[in-house]
């Protein structure tokens, strides 16, 4: 054992006492959480959710591109025609314990109808309760996106609403407005 080296240690020893005592008397960096609100970035993506159109009816066409995209295939869903023949999800699951929050299904979803909101408590004790359904995901509102009609804005003929059966049909498509 050289001097060089006992030197190093008791140097180290009365350094690692000095932030011992600075960290002491600072001021705490423990959030209190339920009590005080966590700051989340504007773009944090948290819980998906199956948002409605401004009148109230289901956005989703159950076209399956969200389920396609999924790199971990957490969701599922199964499609069903009414008898105006306009698609719905028969059942509409998504599997919590296994999603990562990246977002392309919200990306790839052509009516708005998925979306991925700031809430990041899903936390629970049994993993079966992470299966959300359809009823779980469902929200009265519509989200991001206000105004965002898919029918309004492809021109595509809603057989559901037959007060807009002419106006629809005479609105032109513009194919390069189609995003939300």
């Amino acid at each position: 054992m050289s001097i060089q080296y006992i030197i190093l240690a008791i140097f180290t020893q009365i350094r690692s006492i000095f932030l011992t005592m600075k960290h002491m008397f600072a001021k705490r960096e423990t959030r209190l959480y339920p009590d005080h609100s966590v700051y989340l970035s504007p773009r944090y993506r948290g819980r998906i959710v199956l948002t409605k159109n401004p009148d109230g009816k289901e956005r989703c066409v159950a076209c399956n591109l969200c389920s396609v995209v999924c790199p971990v295939s957490c969701i599922s869903l199964q499609k069903s025609q009414n008898k105006f023949g306009r698609w719905f999800p028969l059942f509409f699951r998504i599997n919590f314990s296994r999603c990562i929050f990246c977002g392309l299904c919200e990306e790839a979803c052509p009516t708005a109808a998925i979306q991925l909101i700031p809430d990041f408590e899903l936390s629970d004790f049994n993993r079966k309760d992470l299966v959300y359904k359809k009823n779980d995901l469902s929200i009265l509102g519509t989200g991001k996106y206000h105004n965002y009609n898919f029918y309004e804005k492809t021109g595509v003929y809603n057989q559901i609403d037959t007060s807009t059966k002419n106006s629809a049909h005479s609105i032109p498509v513009n194919i390069k407005d189609l995003l939300p």
